[in-house]
């Protein structure tokens, strides 16, 4: 895990070495252990690096491949790489390190762009090809490594982070993303970020730079494709095989140099992760598996007695922590500076402090559950979708009976929840007029949103929703969100349940078997059953790393209502008469994403 920089000057300059020294100086906490730069005829390569496998020299970059010439600036795991090695060896490649960095280099004189189809991993790298003259570049499918980068006239530029393209584009703010985020909370959905001309690759994509002509082009290299075989298995089957795939995710992720523990929550994702991983974990490296929590000051986001009761039956130690409203005013001003855009609610906050610690306990891996609720209908919203296709399929009174299995085997599907699930998942009109009357203080209300009839279109077809909520509508910001939080603090995490694999097995499973009884992610809680806690499996609530936002924002009200009321940004944006008359009574979540965005401009000098 590391961090990347590129420079390309358009007008066929050379660029200076402190160009792009200053470009891996300020990731310089994506890696600590080592630095390097390439410098070409016209562009500049970077490299930060967080040494994970093969700690040696070897594993220094930017990496040239000696057989081809090939240079590489790299930051990701490729989690096959032994079995690529190999496959490559018996093809006569040969290799001098025995990093996963110079595998990928090989892959590429073996197969060239197509070798991304090989990897399972996350990545996000650029390939200089002396004999092409391009920088072939990718990000991995799901888009668990970030590459931001900019292009006008003069250069084209790319890094890990939005820091370093901001003195080349300027800090100015994305207006109609600003709005999109205050309005209806979305915000990775686009290729956009928060700041004006600075764009993402997207996941699953390739970036081909013609340094001759200096044009590029964006191509998509990987869909989510359905498994047909896994429609013929039966309920049992389809849970013992998902978890035997999930069990190999786990299996590659724990393939490391370093020390690896787990975030843990004590809900079911991160549960069975950790369950799995220290299984394995204990016999390798001689010592107990770390499993952190994360506990909130509010009985009501407690969940440290289910996570202390996981640590104990899979023999781990386990690390709990209890941030306090101090601690989060007093850390506030570094996550800000961490996420680089606004966020949607202090539960980042919380995952922020897990990090810290797993720093202190001198892990640099962390297994993560992130990827669980997306791939296996896991969050109550999902539950629209499901009731519409059953009541599509098999008529009202199975689409009744499902309603009722919801409220008796989840405690957040009372009656009420579930019609607000109902209204706001399948009618995006609805939606939009809520979002309006609650978002009255904006001067200028954009049109309802694409990504909000896109949702109420997909609520009908639960892989449509799927596929959405991965690539575009949830998943997104939840992995800048980790990334961020994580590489702050020099640690790299790995998320067994975006394996493709099991991600792509996830998804081909009947939905009936994903929410079956009103049970959600029932073909984990099955394939778990033999390995957890009854306790542990048949929850039926789930909180994550939450935050005692009652808490936590109460005490804070009057300072963030101050620093909203005084951001220039939101002047322009907001009337803020209105709003300043309004927001004792907006809800927490709307109250913190105005805070947001106010912090987010002070910290980064954003321009309106």
């Amino acid at each position: 895990m590391c961090g990347v920089a590129g420079y390309i000057d358009k007008k066929e300059n050379v660029v200076q070495q402190s160009l792009i020294s200053a470009m891996t100086e300020v990731i310089s906490h994506r890696g600590p252990d080592a630095f390097g730069h390439y410098l070409g005829r016209n562009f500049a390569l970077g490299h930060r690096r967080l040494a994970i496998v093969d700690l040696s020299e070897d594993g220094r970059q930017p990496m040239q491949y000696p057989a081809t010439g090939c240079v590489i600036t790299y930051n990701g795991e490729i989690y096959n790489y032994l079995e690529l090695r190999a496959e490559l060896e018996s093809a006569g490649y040969q290799f001098h390190t025995k990093t996963d960095t110079e595998v990928i280099l090989a892959a590429y004189a073996a197969w060239g762009e197509a070798c991304v189809q090989r990897f399972n991993g996350m990545w996000s790298f650029a390939i200089y090809d002396p004999h092409k003259e391009i920088l072939f570049c990718s990000r991995d499918r799901f888009g668990v490594k970030p590459f931001y980068y900019l292009d006008d006239a003069g250069r084209f530029a790319f890094g890990s982070e939005i820091r370093q393209l901001l003195p080349l584009a300027g800090a100015q703010a994305n207006e109609q993303v600003v709005l999109d985020f205050l309005l209806t909370s979305f915000a990775d959905h686009a290729d956009e970020t928060f700041f004006k001309g600075i764009h993402k690759l997207p996941a699953g994509h390739n970036l081909i730079y013609d340094l001759n002509s200096h044009v590029f082009r964006i191509e998509r290299f990987y869909r989510i494709t359905q498994q047909p075989q896994w429609t013929s298995k039966g309920v049992e089957q389809a849970a013992g095989d998902y978890v035997g795939l999930l069990d190999d995710a786990v299996k590659v992720r724990l393939r490391a140099d370093v020390p690896v523990g787990t975030c843990l929550s004590g809900g079911l994702d991160s549960s069975s992760v950790a369950t799995l991983a220290a299984k394995r974990y204990a016999p390798l490296a001689g010592k107990p598996f770390i499993g952190i929590t994360a506990i909130g000051e509010s009985p009501r986001t407690d969940e440290s007695a289910f996570a202390q009761e996981v640590a104990k039956e899979g023999g781990m130690k386990w690390v709990p922590l209890r941030p306090t409203y101090d601690d989060f005013v007093r850390t506030l001003p570094d996550v800000v500076a961490a996420q680089e855009e606004p966020y949607a609610g202090p539960s980042v906050n919380m995952q922020w402090f897990v990090m810290r610690t797993a720093r202190e306990q001198g892990i640099t891996v962390l297994l993560d559950g992130q990827g669980g609720d997306e791939t296996l209908l896991g969050y109550e919203k999902y539950y629209a979708a499901h009731i519409a296709t059953v009541w599509r399929e098999k008529g009202v009174f199975s689409a009744v009976r499902a309603v009722l299995d919801a409220r008796r085997n989840n405690a957040k599907m009372g009656f009420l929840n579930t019609a607000k699930y109902l209204i706001a998942g399948l009618s995006a009109p609805a939606r939009y007029r809520f979002y309006r009357y609650q978002h009255r203080y904006l001067k200028a209300l954009p049109p309802l949103p694409s990504q909000l009839s896109a949702y109420s279109r997909a609520c009908l077809d639960e892989f449509a929703l799927q596929e959405l909520e991965i690539s575009k509508t949830n998943l997104p910001i939840l992995l800048r969100y980790e990334d961020k939080n994580s590489m702050a603090h020099s640690i790299e995490t790995r998320l067994p349940f975006l394996d493709y694999r099991a991600l792509e097995a996830a998804l081909s499973i009947p939905a009936g078997f994903k929410i079956k009884d009103g049970w959600t992610k029932w073909v984990l809680r099955k394939g778990m059953a033999d390995k957890m806690p009854a306790s542990i499996v048949w929850r039926k609530n789930k909180l994550g790393f939450e935050a005692p936002e009652d808490l936590w924002l109460g005490k804070h009200r009057s300072q963030m209502k101050s620093t909203v009321l005084a951001s220039p940004l939101l002047n322009k944006l907001c009337d803020i008469a209105t709003l300043g008359a309004m927001y004792e009574k907006l809800d927490l979540r709307t109250q913190w994403r105005l805070y947001s965005t106010a912090l987010w401009e002070e910290k980064f000098g954003v321009r309106s």
